[in-house]
């Protein structure tokens, strides 16, 4: 084979690796449903709030659906929800100032 046969090879190579790197990090950054639910023109229903690693096996889990909570301690081979219909609170936690605890009511 001639020289120019393989700088050719390997400038396709390059190209095609360029291609799936760019690919990788677009559904990285985008995820692989993105924009699907703008197309559908509806709102999420379900997002993951947070997760609390406990061990190696084992994490809570905070997931709102249509506006309420449920806490769900999942495993390896098994999950359960501890508490359900919890009320999502009205502003986020993010939202509040550093150090800001929730207001106080008397009950």
């Amino acid at each position: 084979m001639e020289p120019v046969s393989y700088l050719r090879f390997a400038l396709a190579l390059l190209v095609v690796l360029g291609l799936l790197a760019l690919l990788a990090w677009a559904l990285r950054r985008f995820g692989p449903g993105a924009g699907l639910t703008a197309r559908l023109g509806r709102a999420r229903r379900l997002s993951l709030i947070e997760v609390l690693p406990l061990d190696s096996r084992h994490r809570l889990a905070l997931v709102r659906r249509d506006g309420k909570e449920h806490l769900l301690l999942l495993g390896a081979q098994d999950s359960l929800v501890v508490e359900s219909g919890i009320a999502a609170p009205a502003d986020p936690p993010a939202s509040r100032p550093a150090g800001a605890t929730e207001p106080k009511t008397d009950a």
